[in-house]
């Protein structure tokens, strides 16, 4: 779930595009607060899909340790990408499936990815990419949420 602070900074984020667009006609005109709060929804949207998504695998083990992400990068179509590594410590072949969060300098929540690494052959690394749902400009940072080996 996101923090309350990444909600007032969503909030703060949305609120201020919505004022600088103005509205454009009277039926189509949403209140600050109304366009705050689908912001803040679709944020915690995004970290709950991530969530179910690693909650669906069974059999699966707690694999944080054994995931490292490389530096975050913005392509030209404003996405967030980072490169995960999966290193497999057991002596069978295991996929890792790993949430990523994508977090702004303050540490708030700005977006949520989940990446399968597949059939990481036993005592051997992979790497995969981790993609962020939609644009994100400024520091972005990335951290390991979940990994799960299965």
């Amino acid at each position: 779930m996101p923090a309350p602070r990444t909600r007032r900074t969503a909030a703060a984020l949305v609120t201020g595009a919505a004022l600088a667009a103005g509205p454009t006609a009277c039926s189509d005109y949403q209140t600050p607060s109304s366009v705050t709060s689908k912001a803040a929804s679709a944020y915690a949207s995004a970290t709950a899909d991530a969530g179910r998504r690693l909650d669906e695998i069974k059999g699966g083990v707690d694999a944080k340790g054994s995931v490292r992400l490389g530096t975050p990068a913005t392509g030209s179509d404003g996405r967030t990408t980072v490169e995960v590594t999966a290193e497999n410590t057991t002596g069978a072949a295991k996929s890792f499936a790993v949430q990523v969060d994508f977090r702004d300098a303050g540490g708030n929540l700005l977006d949520a990815a989940v990446v399968t690494v597949s059939d990481v052959a036993g005592g051997a690394t992979k790497k995969g990419t981790a993609r962020s749902t939609r644009k994100l400009s400024g520091d972005v940072r990335t951290d390991v949420a979940r990994a799960v080996r299965y």
